[in-house]
């Protein structure tokens, strides 16, 4: 009696939605440091920038955050910019002025 590879509705998994998980694992790197968050996709990232700040010495004032060469806000979320596991927020020292 062979079941001929039928799939109860149950058992079917086309859609990638379902798939994804609640956390995700997000790099943060300065090209020096490279730190590594887990957080959820609802969880603002002004807490992910503070944790990165505060481990590696610096005001939050004098950091920049990209995702994808765009600043990144402290309200965005991750769900909010699209990123996805392993993506990488960058880290750049914030420059006031210019030159004489």
């Amino acid at each position: 009696m062979a079941d001929n590879g039928s799939q109860s509705p149950g058992d079917e998994r086309a859609e990638p939605e379902p798939q994804q998980s609640e956390h995700l694992n997000i790099k943060v790197t300065d090209n020096n440091n490279e730190v590594f968050f887990k957080i959820k996709r609802s969880t603002q990232l002004k807490k992910l920038m503070d944790a990165f700040c505060e481990r590696q010495g610096k005001t939050f004032q004098s950091c920049r955050f990209l995702f994808d060469g765009q600043r990144v806000n402290p309200t965005d979320s991750p769900e909010l910019l699209d990123m996805q596991d392993g993506d990488t927020l960058e880290v750049h020292q914030e420059q006031i002025g210019g030159s004489c």
